[in-house]
């Protein structure tokens, strides 16, 4: 069963900030992302308030879309599922079933901050949100004066980031698109409306232009400039079908698949400025119900 962290789903009443924070919190880096062995009884399946829940092996893949929260006082300093103690001024993150101890890139869908956290804790079991982080990881996403807001989850391997470091780095986008999304959203939920997809391996290869209908690898990075973001998939297939029907359906006509790691994400440009990609996002169809973030590639 999971520690004192089990029944959280948010920002309590009773759960905040401490009364003294150290200073420079913003400062604080993100966790460091190496092999660990797994913990002996944290991964094992589990239920709380009836449901059942089955961690992932250390080999799966994930990629979420949904609300996150964080907690505070209340549970600083109690044992996490880990066994570990929780600090909530370090950077780590509860979720219901990735493996303990692992690693997760947390970007806020509206802001763009992005952070790494390691998972040490089991939780949140509330019917709208798919993770928990620490004080410290809620303030530099920006969290805090919300206490929730909607992220993108990746899981993340040991020496991924190396082998990623051409890949895009997230910006603000102002004014976003009214229209659902498109980008995988597996919510971790106490009903049946659960979802969560696993990687099952690269299926095919798709293409990277428009103009072509060979199927060539996916790219692993892209030049510098703006970019609409419109979807991640853990699987090559399922990113290239979503490709071919914006293709098919949108006047956007450049629309490539970068890999990182495990996951394929799916991105329109380049465009001159942030205000060209998102008169772009705007004028997408509003019946592929695409939520697309506005990204922005520098050089390293």
């Amino acid at each position: 069963m999971p520690a004192a962290g089990s029944g959280r789903g948010g920002y309590y009443m009773d759960d905040g900030p401490g009364e003294h924070p150290p200073a420079n919190l913003s400062d604080v880096p993100d966790a460091v992302v190496k092999a660990e062995p797994l913990s002996r009884y944290a991964n094992r399946p589990y239920a709380v308030f009836g449901k059942t829940y089955k961690p992932m092996p250390a080999d799966a893949s994930l990629v979420q879309r949904g609300i996150a929260s964080w907690y505070g006082k209340k549970f600083h300093g109690q044992r996490t599922s880990s066994g570990e103690l929780y600090d909530m001024y370090k950077m780590t993150a509860a979720h219901p079933i990735l493996p303990i101890p692992s690693y997760a890139r947390i970007t806020s869908v509206s802001g763009g901050q992005s952070v790494i956290v390691r998972i040490n804790d089991r939780g949140p079991f509330h019917s709208s949100r798919i993770v928990d982080v620490s004080y410290t990881a809620a303030l530099k996403l920006g969290l805090l004066a919300k206490g929730s807001h909607e992220v993108e989850l990746e899981l993340l391997v040991p020496g991924q980031l190396a082998r990623s470091a051409g890949a895009m780095r997230t910006a603000p986008l102002e004014d976003p698109p009214e229209m659902a999304a498109l980008m995988l959203e597996e919510r971790t939920r106490l009903d049946s409306e659960a979802r969560v997809e696993l990687a099952k391996g690269v299926a095919t290869s798709v293409t990277t232009s428009a103009a072509t209908t060979a199927a060539e690898p996916p790219r692993k990075s892209l030049s510098d400039g703006f970019y609409l973001q419109l979807g991640a998939y853990s699987r090559a297939d399922k990113a290239g079908q979503v490709r071919e029907r914006l293709l098919a359906s949108s006047a956007m006509k450049i629309i490539e698949v970068v890999q990182s790691g495990a996951v394929h994400r799916l991105y329109g440009g380049p465009f001159r400025s942030r205000d060209e990609a998102q008169q772009a996002g705007r004028a997408l169809p509003p019946a592929l119900a695409i939520k697309p973030i506005v990204v922005r590639r520098t050089a390293d």
